[in-house]
């Protein structure tokens, strides 16, 4: 397997696709939904240059989902992108058996990449998670791996675990959300491993994380899902290096979002994928809330999405 080949395609955005449920008794899958999500950043700027869509992620709704419905989502995306561009599927998880059938359904389905953060609830150590990852990376055999370094676990990426790993062919990328510190963790990482892996921002770093020696070539970028275009051109800003523009993408634009998130979370679940949803919604896409135990918040917050969203002229705009 060319696994170069493979950290060459992880490049440009990186989407966590909302998984859409139906509004009503038990909030089933709704993949017709799924479907009109899908083509909406297809359609609207992202391709297979710019980006890798991302089921069954944190706020893909991983956590409310049954380990069934897991697997029929895989299914499904594998199905409705059809190799028009690269997928990676969510192998977060507490258990190893589960995370080697979620590897033998990416590699059956075929999906390039498998997401692999540390098992959470319990504190593991980091010897529990390279044999975690062994794992991982035995099952998925011709899947690239993502460690994804998260606060959500237990156990954070190191320098000294990624030496531990780092000769597994089948690891291809490292994706790093953790809050940058004084040490510089996510500066020292990267430089070290850029050259070997695709390094994914999801700190929001970006230019900063893009220019040498950091490297960074993807990027989490949650407006790709009611405004593909505007990941679009991040991307192609990123790569003509004007950084002018790209500053005031992310302060006047992208701010706006994070920091409404940031209010909502401090009266709901923290993390949940629910301003995705409600802006998905507000460009006509097919309205979902997030599975309980975290509440319905589109009610209360829908004008003040919609405030955002026409302050900054989001296009599609259903008003």
């Amino acid at each position: 397997m060319d696994y170069e080949n493979l950290k060459n395609k992880l490049q440009g955005c990186y989407v966590t696709v909302p998984t859409p449920f139906k509004d009503t008794k038990n909030l089933p899958l709704n993949f017709d939904a799924l479907k009109d999500y899908v083509e909406f950043l297809l359609g609207n700027g992202l391709n297979s240059g710019n980006c890798t869509l991302l089921f069954g992620g944190a706020a893909g709704d991983f956590s409310t989902m049954s380990f069934d419905e897991r697997l029929l989502l895989a299914k499904e995306g594998s199905k409705i992108v059809n190799e028009r561009v690269p997928i990676a599927l969510g192998g977060q998880t507490t258990n190893t058996q589960e995370l080697e059938k979620l590897a033998y359904i990416a590699k059956d389905y075929g999906y390039d990449f498998l997401q692999v953060s540390c098992p959470f609830y319990f504190k593991h150590t980091e010897d529990d998670f390279i044999e975690y990852v062994r794992a991982a990376s035995s099952a998925a055999d011709g899947v690239g791996i993502i460690l994804y370094n998260t606060f959500w676990t237990s156990t954070s990426v190191s320098n000294q675990l990624i030496e531990k790993i780092k000769d597994l062919p089948n690891i291809v990328g490292l994706k790093w959300a953790t809050p940058r510190t004084d040490a510089m963790e996510f500066e020292d990482v990267t430089s070290t491993y850029s050259g070997r892996f695709t390094i994914i921002d999801n700190n929001l770093l970006f230019p900063y994380s893009a220019m040498e020696p950091l490297n960074a070539r993807a990027f989490e970028v949650h407006m790709c899902n009611f405004w593909p275009e505007w990941g679009a051109k991040l991307i192609k800003e990123v790569e003509n290096k004007n950084f002018e523009e790209i500053a005031r993408m992310m302060v006047e634009e992208a701010m706006p979002f994070y920091k409404l998130w940031v209010e909502i979370e401090t009266n709901y679940t923290s993390g949940d994928g629910y301003l995705d949803k409600l802006c998905m919604e507000l460009v006509g896409l097919p309205s979902s809330r997030c599975r309980p135990p975290t509440r319905d918040m589109r009610e209360k917050y829908r004008q003040r999405a919609l405030d955002y969203m026409k302050k900054i002229k989001v296009p599609h705009l259903k008003l």
